[in-house]
């Protein structure tokens, strides 16, 4: 049943855009259409305000914008983490040359010192 009745509807719309009055007046009516909304843009354009168009194009370009910010975002994360990683270790190096050094210095200022009295 639901079958049959999608079957009519569909042919009846096949044959109502098959009439070459409809097809004119659907025609007409989507003429009609683009020469209003041109005719909106120039108005819009006339007030400096912007059309629907242009607020589209902006979101687009902001959107892109966003993309790209965000694939900055994400290099820079990988940035620090490496320079963390190299001056991590470059620094713990630093720091275990230096314990040595001091335990050396301790080492020979307790050998050379007197003994106490």
């Amino acid at each position: 049943m639901t079958r049959q009745g999608e079957e009519a509807i569909g042919k009846l719309a096949q044959e109502l855009l098959d009439n070459p009055v409809v097809a004119r007046a659907l025609s007409a009516a989507f003429e009609t259409r683009e020469r209003a909304t041109r005719a909106q843009e120039v108005a819009m354009g006339a007030l400096n305000l912007p059309s629907a168009s242009d607020l589209e194009r902006l979101t687009r370009r902001l959107r892109a914008v966003s993309q790209r910010l965000e694939g900055i975002e994400d290099g820079l994360d990988q940035l620090e983490e490496r320079m963390d990683g190299l001056l991590g270790s470059t620094l713990e190096q630093r720091l275990a040359a230096i314990e040595a050094a001091l335990a050396r210095i301790e080492a020979a200022v307790g050998s050379s010192a007197p003994p106490p009295d």
